[in-house]
């Protein structure tokens, strides 16, 4: 996959938006900020503001570069027959690592963690995006539900993308749903298992389906 140049101007502003922010409210931050919240919530680990530039780098810039790279070291060049489609996922990936970051960093700057259950909102909306596009998945090495089973059969890779987006999409819009009614440790609870369900449902159905075909 050829890189244009202007092509990739729009996502490298959005890759490097937390930078201009951060750089925006440097000089008002302490030298020590918050680092790391606990499950209710509560900052239990401090550090120099230094390292919050570990988060922009981690998140928009990092998933920035190893999208840009994928469609090159892709062994059966299947990513570049997606086209347009991994653009568009490449932007939408990449847009929210750095809203994503925007908002710890915002956080963060305002010492306060009421913002903490909007990260987990936007971490629901990804779910749901993200299931959303499933259905359209081609088999691929690098995006999508990856088990041994989906990658030996486009059949069973096909099945559980359909299951798995309507899974996404459904538990996404619950974490949203669910980050407005819930705080504290109950949440964090409620999250966590919830990211479990939706990881390991796809993983064990697409080993069901495949057993299933190989009775055929």
């Amino acid at each position: 996959m050829k890189i244009s140049f202007k092509k990739e101007i729009p996502l490298i502003i959005v890759a490097l938006l937390p930078f201009a922010y951060l750089a925006y409210v440097w000089n008002s931050l302490p030298e020590k900020v918050p680092l790391h919240y606990n499950m209710e919530g509560e900052a239990d680990r401090y550090g120099d503001k230094a390292e919050l530039l570990l988060i922009p780098f981690l998140l928009p810039v990092l998933i920035y570069l190893i999208l840009l790279m994928v469609p090159a070291i892709d062994p059966k060049g299947k990513i570049q027959k997606m086209g347009n489609k991994y653009q568009q996922l490449r932007f939408i990936l990449v847009s929210f690592m750095s809203v994503l970051a925007l908002f710890i960093l915002f956080m963060v700057s305002s010492n306060s963690n009421s913002y903490l259950n909007l990260i987990y909102a936007l971490l629901g909306f990804l779910f749901v995006l993200l299931g959303n596009y499933f259905k359209t998945l081609k088999p691929n090495y690098f995006i999508g539900i990856r088990t041994p089973w989906t990658l030996e059969n486009e059949t069973v890779w096909k099945k559980t993308h359909i299951l798995g987006g309507k899974l996404w999409f459904v538990g996404g819009l619950l974490i949203v749903l669910c980050s407005f009614l819930i705080s504290g440790k109950a949440f964090f609870v409620f999250f966590i298992s919830a990211v479990l369900l939706l990881v390991l449902i796809p993983f064990v159905y697409s080993y069901l389906e495949f057993k299933k075909l190989e009775k055929v």
